[in-house]
């Protein structure tokens, strides 16, 4: 029954990646709460989603803006919405030296994928412990593991999520409220264009489907895991960083990470 479902959460939900998460939840038997700053593409999204039988809810938010986070939860606890899974991918990178880049798209990057995302976690966290239950999923990246030259900002920001997420793991875990923290590599997904990048020929061998990353982010969600780094390419790159010295990671991120000639 439609009624029985329980609510999912997913913040920038007309991404690449946000869309795929909204698909596997639905297939999952979900009813969505879809929130990103659009709300033409929000409502788009949510008329195809909702051919999977469950109810789906659509609030505009610029996870930027100070209250923005506070803001989306006052308006679900006026809806009489439960999230069960709240699904934090929310998030954005610019590439450029750290110098050369606008002061504003640096300081944005820290608002919406430290800032945003503490907040969220928070506000819904501290509901789903008081119910005994609940998931939280925090997408990070593969840059967390690794010092980024030309993603600084971006690299560092995932590197909190990563540190941030298993701590909240841990802490979280008597109040059966399960927190994973996702760490996905080079995904096909608008991020590259609005980031202003070309992937090399290296980054584009380990490109991954967003629907094969919701999937196996999910998957290790409900199975109760800290983290997951989709893809065995992925796995074994992240496994390898434990191996040099940051010196190091940084030089051999820059070749990854550089643009197409």
């Amino acid at each position: 029954m439609a009624d029985d479902r329980k609510w999912a959460l997913i913040t920038g939900a007309t991404g690449g990646l946000g869309q795929a998460f909204g698909m596997a939840l639905a297939r999952r038997g979900y009813n969505l709460v879809l929130t990103a700053r659009k709300a033409d593409a929000l409502e788009e999204l949510a008329a195809e989603l909702s051919r999977h039988g469950g109810e789906v809810v659509v609030e505009v938010a610029d996870l930027a803006e100070q209250d923005a986070c506070l803001g989306l939860k006052q308006a679900l606890d006026a809806r009489g919405l439960v999230i069960e899974t709240l699904v934090a991918n929310a998030g954005f990178g610019v590439q450029g030296r750290f110098v050369s880049r606008q002061r504003d798209a640096e300081l944005g990057m820290v608002d919406v994928n430290v800032r945003a995302l503490t907040d969220l976690s928070y506000l819904f966290a501290k509901d789903m412990a008081e119910r005994g239950g609940g998931h939280i999923l925090l997408v990070a990246s593969t840059a967390a593991y690794q010092p980024i030259p030309g993603y600084a900002v971006y690299a560092a920001s995932k590197a909190y999520v990563l540190a941030f997420g298993h701590a909240l793991h841990r802490e979280l875990a008597r109040r059966k409220v399960v927190v994973t923290v996702t760490c996905p590599g080079p995904t096909e997904t608008p991020f590259w264009e609005r980031a202003g990048h070309r992937l090399n020929r290296m980054a584009s061998a380990v490109l991954m489907t967003p629907e094969a990353v919701a999937e196996t982010s999910l998957d290790a969600l409900y199975a109760g895991r800290a983290s997951v780094v989709p893809g065995l390419a992925n796995r074994l790159i992240t496994l390898s960083t434990r191996l040099f010295p940051r010196r190091l990671l940084a030089l051999g991120a820059s070749y990854f990470m550089s643009n197409a000639k």
